[in-house]
């Protein structure tokens, strides 16, 4: 059973605490892997809710594999992000407090797959012409990104 239907069953729409995990993908160009999400339309990295039996790093893997297509291999920890500012109420009325989990990652497998049912395009962009429309809730992450210059140089 989803997890989350399952947490759902019982609380209803009271506020609990959910695990996001997702991953920073680079490719051999420096650029960065972005998702325009189909619920929203806004740009952002690819990632989601973390199951249970499932660990933070199998959990941003498995997201990222269902939304893109690309078989992530070594994850190095990017940032942990919490707090109300990253508290949200979905339009179902389900209300969750985040805790967001970000890896970057600079290996990877497979074909990118430029849609799918939750992303409208995937895309690897220049950190230096990044989309407008950017997901509100990745704004600290791409700060940071840019920031921390702490992408991979390759070459």
């Amino acid at each position: 059973m989803d997890y989350i239907k399952y947490l759902r069953s019982m609380v209803g729409n009271e506020k609990v605490i959910m695990v996001v995990s997702g991953a920073i993908v680079f490719d051999k160009e420096n650029r960065v892997l972005m998702q325009r999400r189909s619920d929203n339309g806004q740009w952002g990295f690819p990632g989601g809710f973390m199951e249970l039996d499932e660990s933070v790093q199998e959990a941003a893997k498995r997201e990222v594999y269902e939304e893109t297509g690309l078989q992530l291999d070594h994850l190095e920890l990017f940032g942990i992000y919490s707090g109300p500012q990253y508290d949200k109420t979905f339009p179902n009325g389900d209300q969750v407090s985040l805790v967001l989990i970000s890896f970057l990652c600079r290996e990877h497998k497979g074909e990118l797959i430029e849609s799918k049912k939750e992303s409208i395009q995937n895309k690897f962009f220049s950190l230096d012409d990044l989309p407008d429309n950017l997901f509100k809730e990745h704004m600290m992450l791409v700060n940071d990104l840019l920031s921390r210059k702490t992408y991979p140089i390759i070459g």
